[in-house]
């Protein structure tokens, strides 16, 4: 074998934006990829299940307003860890499920308060997770 045909990859690291960007973003990452890990760090980020979801939403509704059909693409969703994440939310994410089973909500990101774009809310010593990272191994969210 000489080569070998992605025939549709994902993105494992994703800026969907939010407001009226994401629909413009979506039209570039739609032929693409299947699947999209998407980062969290909006404003406000997306720091809950609940917004997880209400962010999955929007970027379903901005595929429809591209005229391009949602169930050809899933939208991996994380959560914005802080210093206020608890194991609580790590297990109502994990419990969050798509029409076909798959988890709504695959993992967390990182962001050290203040070291990116958006890490404002972030995590301002990792001891601080160190229960919520736990909650993560026991429900194999990465």
């Amino acid at each position: 074998m000489t080569s070998i045909t992605i025939r549709c990859p994902d993105d494992f690291h994703h800026h969907c934006r939010d407001g009226p960007a994401t629909a413009s973003v979506l039209k570039h990452a739609y032929p693409r990829f299947r699947r999209c890990l998407m980062m969290p760090n909006l404003k406000p980020p997306v720091t809950t299940t609940e917004l997880a979801l209400e962010y999955k939403n929007r970027i379903l509704d901005a595929l429809k307003q591209n005229g391009q059909d949602p169930s050809n693409f899933q939208p991996l969703m994380t959560l914005y860890l802080t210093d206020r994440t608890t194991p609580d939310e790590i297990k109502k994410a994990s419990a969050l499920k798509n029409d076909d089973g798959t988890p709504t909500v695959i993992g967390c990101k990182y962001y050290p308060a203040g070291a990116t774009t958006n890490s404002d809310f972030g995590v301002t010593d990792v001891k601080n997770l160190y229960p919520v990272l736990e909650a993560m191994q026991e429900v194999g969210m990465m």
